[in-house]
């Protein structure tokens, strides 16, 4: 029969035994739990990484693409540049025998160089011993240039309106070519009305083709 004393022992045995297995698997379970989530924050710091480093190649395109953008667009002013040119009209002199020049400058917008001479034909010349050539009235429908031509297209008022005569006509037809042909893209005109070639617009010279610039008729 065990004494008390025996079975102390016994006893703190069997508590010490307990105590080093509980310890064994409370530790073993701790770096099982260790081990398993080291992976896991390896994995979202690797995550964090990858978008961090996406947010940053997004954000230099996107930089590069802003100031191409802004390179690529021209500066626009509220107040656009004027841009002038020199242009030399024909009219007629005080005994309507001779064509005279004018040196002007014009402001270019959304016309084209030709239309600008027609529509300064138009409004006549600024010197005092110089004559209209061309009516007032007359409208300037449209004017295209295609190899080396223009082809001017007037309104009925250019023929109803004018104050005939052949030498009149001569200073009107001569006055538009002249001064067209001081452009360098053109070296003839083809005189049109309402869009339609006529024989003789005017009465007496023939205005069915093209007519060339008659320098003679310039006063010098």
């Amino acid at each position: 029969m065990l004494t008390k004393e025996q079975i102390r022992k016994i006893w703190m045995g069997c508590l010490v035994l307990a105590l080093t297995v509980l310890f064994t698997l409370t530790g073993a379970g701790c770096a099982d739990q260790k081990t398993s989530q080291q992976p896991q924050d390896n994995t979202q710091q690797s995550q964090d990484n990858q978008s961090n480093t996406t947010e940053t190649l997004d954000t230099l395109v996107d930089n590069n693409n802003e100031k191409k953008a802004s390179e690529s667009q021209p500066e626009i002013s509220a107040e656009p540049k004027e841009t002038r040119e020199s242009v030399t009209l024909y009219f007629g002199d005080q005994d309507a025998m001779y064509l005279v020049p004018e040196t002007r400058k014009v402001v270019l917008g959304n016309q084209k160089l030709e239309e600008i001479v027609i529509a300064e034909l138009i409004e006549g010349p600024s010197k005092s011993d110089l004559f209209q050539t061309v009516p007032k009235e007359a409208k300037l429908i449209s004017i295209e240039v295609v190899d080396g031509v223009a082809y001017v297209n007037f309104n009925q008022d250019f023929q109803t309106k004018h104050w005939g005569g052949s030498t009149g006509e001569m200073m009107t037809l001569y006055s538009i070519t002249n001064s067209l042909a001081e452009l360098p893209e053109i070296e003839q005109v083809q005189f049109l009305l309402e869009g339609k070639k006529v024989e003789s617009i005017l009465g007496h010279a023939i205005t069915s083709e093209p007519m060339s610039p008659n320098w003679k008729m310039v006063k010098e």
